[in-house]
């Protein structure tokens, strides 16, 4: 990577939560930011947190192929970037057969394939940045699927996927890919209703007796996982319990998912 000084973050859901504490852990350490949302306001307010300078705000929407293409044209100029954050993503709970086909289509379309683009947008930028990394979020509904969040899991499943893959097609040309998989981080995502109720996301965890992580501590990840050699990052007690049950009693894991329904 480049100097401490002169290094790049480009980060989208960069207006709140996960991508705005991971705004700020990098930012202390020297890195010139990249803000970008749909939220315009958001990202004004974030960029009002940063030392003088250092953050530039782009609003777009991670759907649109032409709006991550002038972003990152926008943000790097004629050089590269030295990560590249796919952050941006919507929670969407209830029972599969209760969400809408718009609401399982609107999922996919931000959670995976604004990933989707927004790798392959990205790409050039890395290339030219020594040592570059790109980041994704996916979630501990990536490590087995979520019964009540069927579609949310799908989609952080094929981030994971995504991930590994790349990883395999970039390590000859120093690009790193790897991905966070967080349990529940207390953010804007979890109001979100649930289908099929009168319940947000946040309020069906808090039920369920279920932890929140510290968004600082994915933050924190965040930084390791750049720096460091995991393809696979997880953040908080939920993600390695169930990373640890999913590897040693799926038998117990599939039954403890069925009776939370």
């Amino acid at each position: 990577m480049a100097g401490e000084g002169r290094r790049r973050l480009f980060v989208t859901g960069g207006a709140s939560g996960i991508g705005r504490a991971v705004a700020h852990r990098f930012a202390a350490a020297g890195w010139r930011i990249g803000l970008a949302d749909v939220n315009q306001e958001g990202l004004e307010r974030v960029a009002r947190e940063m030392p003088d300078g250092r953050a530039s705000i782009h609003v777009m929407d991670v759907r649109e192929r032409e709006q991550w293409a002038r972003a990152l044209s926008d943000f790097a100029g004629e050089g590269g970037i030295d990560v590249v954050f796919n952050n941006a993503g919507i929670a969407t709970g209830g029972l599969f057969a209760d969400n809408s086909a718009a609401e399982l289509e609107r999922t996919v379309a931000i959670n995976f394939m604004g990933v989707v683009h927004g790798a392959h947008a990205a790409y050039p930028y890395l290339r030219r940045s020594a040592g570059s990394c790109l980041l994704n979020t996916a979630s501990a509904a990536g490590i087995y699927g979520t019964a009540g969040a069927a579609i949310y899991s799908a989609t952080k499943f094929a981030v994971r996927g995504l991930t590994e893959a790349l990883e395999g097609e970039w390590r000859a040309e120093g690009i790193k890919v790897r991905s966070l998989m967080p349990g529940f981080i207390d953010t804007p995502l979890l109001d979100a209703g649930v289908s099929g109720s009168n319940q947000t996301v946040r309020e069906r965890v808090r039920a369920a007796g279920l932890e929140f992580t510290p968004v600082e501590q994915v933050a924190d990840a965040a930084w390791r996982a750049v720096h460091g050699d995991d393809v696979h990052v997880a953040v908080g007690r939920t993600a390695r319990r169930m990373r640890f049950a999913a590897r040693w009693m799926p038998g117990r894991l599939r039954a403890q998912m069925g009776r939370r329904l």
